[in-house]
């Protein structure tokens, strides 16, 4: 089963947070310092860590950037009451693989850790940034690119982006795009992806996406 460990002194949040986590066929565990996750993260077994930045004992920033220092590669996720775009920047640039302000949706850190916990993209991957044809996704600065042309995404529509990305030629329906993007069961009322998928064709352009018909979307080669 995926191990997720959360490092947040706030043991209300830690509670919340992992309780969440279990209901959705997770193992959580929790820790309220940095050395408490740095030696759980040591001893093996966590998949992904959810960090809070403002632990009693040390920094976030600290245990992000000596976990990439040991060459860690489990996904991070931060949270934080921090919610400066310095500090966003920052978390970035040390290795941080998202980052969510507080107050904060669980359904969000769901669709957030799902997306964090997906095996290896098939998109071709340099480093950190996925490709696919005339697109190139960022997932540590969380910039996407068409022919090199930076286009400015919303939080949600770089998430959308990013499990098409990842899925490049699959058929996704509306209902794992609904459950991997918002963390929401489908609701077959809703139109909230069809919206979504017209603002990335309206950013990134309309060739990228096919429409299947009453099925979902998929992603495909856009002539250059």
């Amino acid at each position: 089963m995926t191990h997720i460990l959360i490092a947040e002194d706030e043991e209300r949040i830690a509670s919340f947070v992992a309780k969440g986590l279990r209901a959705h066929g997770y193992e959580a565990s929790a820790v309220m310092t940095g050395e408490a996750a740095l030696a759980r993260i040591e001893a093996g077994g966590i998949d992904l860590l959810v960090l809070d930045l403002g632990l009693g004992d040390m920094d976030g920033f600290e245990v992000l950037r000596y976990l990439r220092a040991e060459g860690y590669e489990l996904p991070v996720i931060v949270l934080t009451a921090r919610s400066s775009v310095t500090d966003t920047v920052t978390g970035l640039e040390s290795g941080a693989d998202d980052y969510m302000a507080k107050p904060f949706r669980f359904e969000e850190l769901l669709a957030r850790v799902r997306l964090r916990l997906r095996s290896q993209p098939a998109a071709t991957a340099r480093g950190n940034v996925l490709v696919h044809g005339r697109l190139q996704l960022d997932l540590r600065t969380r910039r996407m690119r068409v022919d090199d042309v930076e286009v400015d995404l919303s939080a949600r529509e770089f998430a959308l982006a990013e499990t098409f990305m990842r899925n490049p030629g699959d058929v996704l329906t509306r209902e794992r795009l609904l459950s991997e993007v918002w963390g929401y069961d489908f609701d077959p009322g809703s139109n909230v992806v069809d919206v979504y998928v017209r603002y990335l064709r309206r950013k990134l352009g309309a060739e990228h996406f096919d429409t299947i018909r009453e099925v979902g979307y998929r992603l495909v080669d856009a002539p250059v």
